[in-house]
């Protein structure tokens, strides 16, 4: 079939996983699951176009990864798929969930097979156990256990979801709205990750790749005649501050760019525009805090960190300990594992003659494993 699109819902919060990394971004050898489900999908050359709804916070940062439609989501399911719908121009639809990684090419086969007369087709499970609904006993061979993908007619589908009624599945939509679906059975191999326990459950899984990814950052900042100077988290004993759109942490901002470049990220500027006036005179740590929350999101953790500071003054050999300390608690480290080193230029350049301070950071990332958790 050429004329179908799929689908894939990827914009949720991840708040029942409870872990800090969000399900979609747990690693599959390399890749984010998300690019994973799509890539599984793709190789069947069913679809015309892949669409993959985003949240606003990783919108931004899918099209690294992937060359696939992205949309950014909303605050449900269903406006998500809404607004993935817009990008839709072929006759039927395939809606999927990337919380189901494992859908199998040969169901995926006989559920294209099914549309018919149908306005939707509906995988399902049923019950063995015995059902109740409050105070009564429901014949559990009316029960269904209802999944995705589901496959549907685009037009259909676009008019049932156009109304202020909220639907968990397109299928309910479109029978609330007169249409028909079609049941078939689903496959019991095709879990769905909700909670972290149900990584147990699924079997096409690989795991996490063990490389460590590595990034530099270097960033210089010039005295000012006055304000405070802050650096490495710590405030200096000085006369003079930094020139900067912020606190001029120069440290914390090289170290920003070592830990974005380790995750593929982009920079600080990227994250942060310095003609954005939120981020004016903020304090460098609460900007580190952001980088540290979004790495942690994206699957990303940290091994250690490593810090050159060349400064000809002010001397710096008293703070170093400080330092150590304020940033390994915003990096969720212990202090061994964030390294300050500070030198000088002996006199030679702008650091030389006193001018401002350049910092070189490193820094060694590792892939979230959630096989352990």
């Amino acid at each position: 079939m050429t004329d179908l699109t799929l689908i894939l819902l990827a914009a949720g919060s991840s708040s029942r996983f409870s872990q800090d990394v969000k399900k979609q971004w747990l690693r599959i050898g390399h890749d984010p699951l998300w690019k994973f489900v799509a890539n599984r999908f793709e190789s069947t050359q069913y679809f015309k176009k892949i669409i993959i709804t985003a949240s606003s916070d990783d919108f931004a940062f899918m099209p690294y990864y992937a060359e696939y439609t992205f949309v950014e989501g909303a605050t449900t399911r269903q406006k998500s798929l809404q607004n993935a719908l817009k990008e839709v121009d072929t006759e039927f639809v395939l809606v999927s969930d990337i919380a189901r990684a494992c859908v199998s090419p040969d169901f995926l086969a006989t559920l294209l097979k099914e549309i018919g007369d149908g306005d939707c087709v509906v995988p399902y499970l049923s019950l063995s156990d015995t059902i109740t609904y409050e105070t009564h006993t429901i014949a559990r061979e009316a029960v269904k256990r209802i999944q995705t993908p589901q496959f549907s007619r685009t037009k259909i589908l676009k008019d049932a979801l156009d109304t202020q009624e909220d639907f968990t599945d397109e299928s309910s939509a479109i029978v609330a709205h007169g249409g028909t679906r079609k049941f078939i059975l689903g496959e019991e191999d095709a879990h769905k990750i909700t909670f972290a326990k149900d990584l147990q459950k699924i079997s096409c899984l690989e795991i996490p790749s063990n490389d460590i990814l590595s990034g530099t950052g270097f960033d210089v900042h010039a005295f000012a005649v006055d304000g405070a100077m802050w650096l490495g988290g710590v405030l200096i004993d000085s006369a003079y501050g930094f020139k900067a759109h912020s606190d001029g942490d120069v440290a914390i901002h090289a170290l920003i760019d070592a830990l974005l470049g380790a995750a593929g990220l982009g920079d600080i500027g990227d994250m942060f525009p310095d003609n954005d006036d939120t981020y004016k005179g903020i304090d460098s740590k609460i900007l580190l805090e952001k980088v540290v929350t979004k790495i942690s999101h994206l699957g990303f953790e940290i091994i250690n960190v490593d810090i050159t500071i060349a400064a000809q003054k002010p001397r710096i050999g008293k703070y170093k300990l400080a330092m150590r300390k304020t940033l390994a608690k915003v990096l969720h480290l212990e202090s061994a594992r964030v390294n300050i080193k500070a030198t000088t230029t002996e006199k030679l350049g702008f650091i030389g003659r006193g001018e401002g301070v350049g910092v070189i950071a490193n820094a060694n990332l590792k892939y979230f494993d959630w096989t352990k958790i």
